[in-house]
């Protein structure tokens, strides 16, 4: 009798399943003896190699001393953690340089980015030598139990800084060097006001920003960072900001459009944004959206599940923004921008920033959809009313996205999620609306503290030095105020005075120590 083997009504013989049997059995001898040329030896050979390579990676370490790679110290983790930092230090170098130049007007591309650029110098000294301390140091003033200030004093002697970093007021030790922490901390510090310039570009006095940046990162940054960052009051009430929602960029927001206040409008003919380069701006919003996974990814304070969690949703987030966006520039303005998308995507960033390690992913997606829709709302209705000349209108994609997501951060909080970096912290969503309340007054303290202390500290210094140019220094940008421009072909519409004025004073700087070493 023939076997038969039925499939799907056909019939398949005996005879072809002994031939297939045969032709296996077939490949698999030629698979163990023909193809190898190499030898059972060479085989054995070539694994013994791969494992001494594992070996090797495993300890490169090993050349250096002892004291170098002490036992707490994760070089996975210190790795991540210098890397995340400089991704971060890229988004405001040459990123938001990048971007503000783009959105400038040709002749302030020079001036909007050397804000950026000195900004970002200039933190990091203030940083070093009191504001690091005073946002994660030691409590120096408490109420009760509640610690309001950190010690304002140096972070660098060598010995501290090759020290286990201590996070907190309960003394957490971290698996990296103090120094690594310092610097990934100085990275959010320094894009805060960095962030702050895009509201008054275009007609702040330089000198007056090179006086009002430092001061303003250590009296409103570090304290701001001490409350929700490192275990201060508002942290010990239950307030949460995984990245800096409220701490970078209520902070930024906030302090932009206090700054607009002070320093006043731009000249009524050019408060119109006029995107000079759609390219610069795209190349910046590229580096700011994929440092952010620096942003947000460092947060847990190494290469964790959450750090990952949290680079997912930024992303999520960021491209739910962006066409949400998109959305409400076809609906009211029929078009699609490159700016718009760029502003949406911006939003998103901020949005997702205090939640991002805390939620899921389609919690994400309705952070994004949020935040493509509501800042939407506050640039192109609420703002004009404010009568306040807020130039890239930082106060709405930072500020009012930045609440945006620390509320919603009081509505999603996932338990699933927040167990491996926060467990117990839940939303409003999952029973506990405490924490929404928490993140509302959370929110409205940073406000009020940040505005008032911008906008005294800039009329403070506008006793001194003023805080906008001249309207003849506006009228001619870059050249008047820093004797360059972005573009030679802005050099014709320079009137010949001014050029020959700053040809006159160049000359004079160069000569003057060759004339007084010849009179000598």
């Amino acid at each position: 009798m023939v076997r038969k083997t039925s499939v799907e009504g056909g019939v398949l013989r005996a005879p072809l399943i002994r031939a297939f049997v045969f032709s296996l059995a077939v490949f698999i001898f030629v698979g163990l003896t023909v193809v190898p040329h190499a030898s059972t030896s060479n085989v054995t050979a070539e694994i013994q190699s791969l494992n001494a390579s594992i070996a090797a990676i495993k300890n490169s370490t090993a050349d250096y001393p002892s004291a170098a790679v002490p036992s707490w110290l994760s070089v996975g983790s210190n790795s991540w953690m210098l890397t995340a930092a400089t991704l971060v230090g890229l988004q405001s170098v040459p990123g938001v340089a990048l971007l503000y130049a783009g959105l400038s007007k040709k002749k302030y591309a020079v001036n909007s980015a050397m804000m950026v650029f000195y900004a970002f110098a200039a933190v990091l000294i203030i940083w070093m030598i009191a504001g690091y301390n005073f946002g994660f140091g030691p409590a120096a003033v408490k109420i009760g139990s509640y610690g309001i200030f950190g010690t304002p004093t140096p972070a660098t002697a060598g010995l501290y800084e090759a020290s286990q970093t201590i996070y907190g007021p309960s003394g957490t030790p971290l698996d990296i060097p103090t120094a690594t922490y310092i610097f990934f901390q100085f990275v959010f510090a320094a894009i805060t006001p960095v962030l702050l310039a895009g509201g008054v570009l275009e007609r702040m006095n330089f000198k007056a920003w090179m006086i009002f940046v430092p001061i303003w990162s250590l009296l409103v940054y570090s304290p701001v960072a001490y409350w929700l960052f490192a275990g201060g009051w508002l942290n010990a009430l239950g307030a949460v900001d995984f990245s800096g929602g409220y701490v970078i960029h209520v902070d930024a927001g906030v302090g932009a459009l206090a700054a607009a206040f002070a320093v006043g409008p731009r000249l009524a003919s050019e408060r119109k944004l006029e995107a000079h380069s759609l390219p610069l701006v795209l190349a910046g919003a590229g580096l700011v959206w994929l440092g952010w996974d620096g942003f947000n990814g460092g947060d847990p304070g190494g290469a964790t599940i959450d750090a990952a969690i949290a680079v997912l949703n930024t992303n999520i987030a960021t491209a739910a923004s962006a066409i949400a966006w998109i959305g409400m520039d076809m609906a009211f303005f029929k078009k699609p921008t490159l700016v718009g998308a760029v502003s949406g995507a911006v939003t998103g960033l901020v949005a997702i920033t205090p939640a991002a390690g805390y939620i899921n992913g389609w919690e994400a997606i309705l952070i994004g959809i949020a935040s493509g829709t509501v800042p939407w709302i506050s640039l192109y209705k609420l703002e004009p009313k404010l009568k306040a000349d807020d130039t890239l209108g930082v106060f709405s994609t930072h500020g009012i996205a930045g609440i945006l997501g620390g509320l919603l951060t009081g509505v999603f909080a996932d338990p699933n999620v927040t167990n491996y970096i926060a467990p117990g912290l839940k939303g409003a969503l999952y029973g506990d609306f405490y924490q929404l309340g928490i993140q509302a007054f959370a929110a409205g303290v940073v406000f009020v503290y940040d505005f008032a202390i911008t906008y005294g500290l800039l009329k403070l210094i506008g006793l001194f030095i003023p805080l906008r140019v001249s309207t003849d220094t506006m009228a001619v940008g870059d050249y008047e105020i820093h004797g360059e421009v972005a573009y030679s072909e802005l050099l014709a519409t320079i009137p010949s005075s001014k050029k020959e004025k700053s040809q006159v004073s160049e000359t004079n700087d160069v000569q003057e120590p060759r004339d007084k070493k010849e009179s000598d």
